[in-house]
């Protein structure tokens, strides 16, 4: 933490700076107190800038832990762009391209162009004896990302604490007038988005190092820049594309395989059961061994065989701990491998939980090398055992009184471990693999939670407002940067009285045009406790959910090259209608599908088709033009979708399982929005378009039945497919 300038209690840091050297890719300047800033091109449109001092922004040597943390941080350390200093009479101006930087000499005043447009300023840096900066926001400016919530997805009037659970904040910001934010630090982080003066967004930084990225941009480049920065998520594989069944408490996996077969009979597929807390696998009572939990799983492989025999997954929550009073956790204390209470050198003791089953429990020092790989070393052998997925929260109220082995306490340590044990689950799952297809899902946000592409939805109530909300918590981690976050079809834990077939429909529909979605094992959320009618309606969008999984696999592979979220906000495909920030609860599923889900009762919604574009009704084929409104009518068996001008949607074949897809083929048809214009991915199914004179050539489409929009003509020649207009 940089110390204080002058004896007041807030003082200007930078008040005299001065240029000492400049490279292709960075340029040092000295400020007092044997300050300095380094300003770097860390790729086209990102600046990045270091405040602090040349021991901690140049050091001579980086220990083997800082190393670890520094790439835990981020995926790409070295600056890949150029930039051009030029002095000016009152600073420096910083160029890279159409991005520009511009800082004062005396106040470290800092402006952001693009091009001649100006988009942010700040005002001058401060240190109390944190770094405090703030910006001048624009009255136009709306401010996304920062983490989750179930409100409004324009951050402006919120005050958020980067390590307070309950805050739910991932680190990224951005504005629809095109730059964004990152302030690179597992430290403490508060963000005060316009609460406290109506016009300026102040960070205050409790770090060493003030390390800033600043993003210019579109949004949709910003998160591929910074996740391009910062590390993406893997591929989940198909298995997971398929309906999850979360089981209750008090049922057996017995009973849980019996309910997987009363849905078959209504043509309700599950691929994935849940298994319920507690843990059903963790260390003995006295050896650093993993058990399953004999009361629940006598035998393992039968137990494995009877999944298989279902044609399902199972997935398990763990915790990396221990539980109190016994051999192993006075043997581990001893050793050290348990995080310690500073007060008296002892393991702290943490209040029991649903996962431990209630016990109190010691929790791993994954700081530990030693005990971090012991985790992974266990936890793979059950997945070699057969279990499909791990679930961890690891999210703990750690107080500050614990500090790790590696000197970690207080928001750092809060901060890093959830890292460390969805890591280390990773480890084990999937990175020894190759592709690493591993699924760690959690409900834990951090600096990296993108890194890993499941993320667990929010414990909502049965009602409406709960349907929005689950919708507004995966948009908003989307514009943060997390790739997929799953629904919960209800809550086993709320009150079921508001739950009536036409809400548990319009909230299926809803999650049938999401990453995926979790049945609740439970009288009242189960397909099964509704009327003959209503179990029709289930197992029609069921139908599309399967028959969407290529597409959302093709997604989720898009995801991974350019960091873009499955659900998104219509802020972040269209931060140039200022109309579109208004419709909170429509999105885009990928790039083609604009998704309009019903939040309230009743059969007619009113839509707004985004400017840009022209957008064809999946339902009639009707084409409406961009930037109109229009309200549209539908039952139950219907949701208001359209597919974008220019874009193509694969679909898959029925089924009720994804192991019923062929893997090396999974499409049966394509639908044309209009002309294609440009070359969309389907995992394992490439294709490709070129365009020429008015039509498309495209190869990738053999032996699939393709249906045109109006006004378009589709002839085949061999290998190659033709799609032009109609004549």
């Amino acid at each position: 933490m940089p110390s204080k300038t002058h004896s007041d209690d807030v003082t200007q840091l930078f008040n005299l700076l001065s240029s000492i050297s400049t490279k292709s890719s960075a340029a040092d300047f000295a400020a007092t107190d044997d300050l300095m800033l380094r300003i770097e091109a860390h790729a086209p449109g990102v600046f990045r800038l270091r405040f602090g001092a040349l021991k901690h922004i140049q050091p001579e040597r980086v220990s083997a832990r800082a190393q670890q943390y520094a790439d835990m941080l981020l995926a790409r350390q070295d600056a890949v762009g150029e930039l051009e200093v030029t002095e000016q009479a009152q600073g420096w101006r910083i160029e890279q391209g159409e991005s520009v930087l511009e800082i004062d000499k005396d106040t470290f005043a800092l402006r952001a162009y693009n091009g001649d447009q100006l988009l942010l300023q700040s005002q001058s840096l401060i240190a109390t004896p944190q770094w405090q900066f703030a910006l001048t926001l624009d009255p136009n400016d709306g401010i996304f990302g920062l983490g989750e919530t179930t409100g409004d997805l324009n951050r402006r009037g919120a005050k958020l604490v980067s390590d307070h659970y309950a805050d739910r904040v991932l680190p990224l910001a951005w504005s629809n007038r095109g730059w964004g934010l990152y302030v690179n630090t597992f430290e403490r982080v508060e963000h005060d988005v316009a609460l406290s003066q109506a016009d300026q967004y102040q960070l205050t930084v409790h770090a060493t190092v003030f390390d800033l990225f600043i993003f210019i941009g579109q949004p949709v480049e910003i998160l591929n820049q910074y996740t391009a920065l910062t590390g993406r998520a893997g591929q989940p594989g198909l298995w997971p594309m398929g309906v999850w069944l979360d089981q209750t408490q008090s049922q057996s996996i017995e009973q849980g395989y019996a309910t997987i077969e009363q849905l078959k009979q209504l043509q309700v597929g599950v691929d994935v059961l849940n298994l319920a807390p507690p843990a059903a696998l963790g260390f003995s009572a006295d050896r650093p061994i993993f058990e399953w939990d004999a009361e629940r799983i006598a035998d393992v492989r039968d137990t494995m065989a009877a999944a298989e025999d279902k044609q399902c997954k199972l997935a398990a929550s763990v915790f990396p701990g221990v539980a109190v009073g016994t051999a192993l956790f006075d043997e581990w204390e001893d050793r050290g491998w348990l995080l310690i209470n500073d007060d008296d050198g002892l393991a702290y003791t943490f209040k029991g939980n649903a996962v431990t089953a209630g016990k109190d429990f010691g929790l791993l020092d994954l700081t530990h090398k030693d005990a971090y790989k012991l985790w992974v070393e266990r936890l793979r052998q059950s997945y070699d055992e057969g279990l499909g997925a791990v679930v961890i929260q690891a999210q703990y109220d750690l107080p500050d009184e614990i500090t790790a082995r590696g000197g970690e306490s207080g928001a750092m340590l809060r901060t890093v471990y959830p890292l460390l044990a969805r890591q280390a689950l990773f480890d084990a799952f999937a990175g020894h693999k190759t592709p690493q297809e591993g699924l760690v899902a959690s409900r834990d946000l951090y600096p990296s939670a993108h890194r890993f592409a499941w993320q667990l939805g929010p414990d909502v109530t049965n009602d409406w407002d709960g349907l929005a909300k689950t919708l507004q918590a995966a948009l908003s981690v989307g514009n943060s940067g997390i790739t997929a976050q799953t629904h919960q079809i209800g809550s086993a834990s709320a009150p079921l009285d508001s739950m009536t077939p036409e809400l548990y429909v319009r909230w299926l529909s809803m999650a049938v045009f999401s990453a995926n979605f979790h049945f609740q094992a439970v009288d009242g959320l189960l397909p099964t406790s509704f009327d003959a009618e209503t179990q029709k309606l289930i197992a029609h969008w069921l139908e599309w959910r399967y028959r969407l999984v290529p597409y959302v696999l093709g997604i989720i592979e898009e995801s991974v090259r350019c960091g873009l979220p499955v659900q998104r906000a219509l802020s972040l495909e269209f931060p140039d209608d200022p109309e579109a920030l208004n419709w909170k609860h429509q999105y885009m599923l990928g790039s083609t599908l604009l998704v309009a889900p019903f939040v309230q009762p009743g059969d007619e919604i009113e839509v707004y088709l985004p400017k840009g574009s022209d957008w064809w009704d999946l339902s009639t084929g009707w084409r409406y033009e961009g930037g109109s409104r229009w309200v549209v009518k539908a039952g139950l068996d219907r949701l208001p979708v359209f597919g974008r001008e220019g874009h193509m949607l694969c679909l898959g074949p029925k089924a009720l399982n994804t192991s019923e897809f062929n893997s090396a083929r999974l499409l049966e048809e394509v639908w044309m929005f209009g002309m294609p214009e440009h070359s969309p991915a389907v995992m394992r199914n490439k294709i490709r378009v070129m365009q020429m004179q008015g039509s498309s050539y495209i190869k990738g489409l053999e032996g699939l039945k393709i249906l045109p929009s109006e006004g378009l003509e589709v002839k085949r020649r061999g290998a190659e497919v033709r799609i032009s207009r109609a004549r």
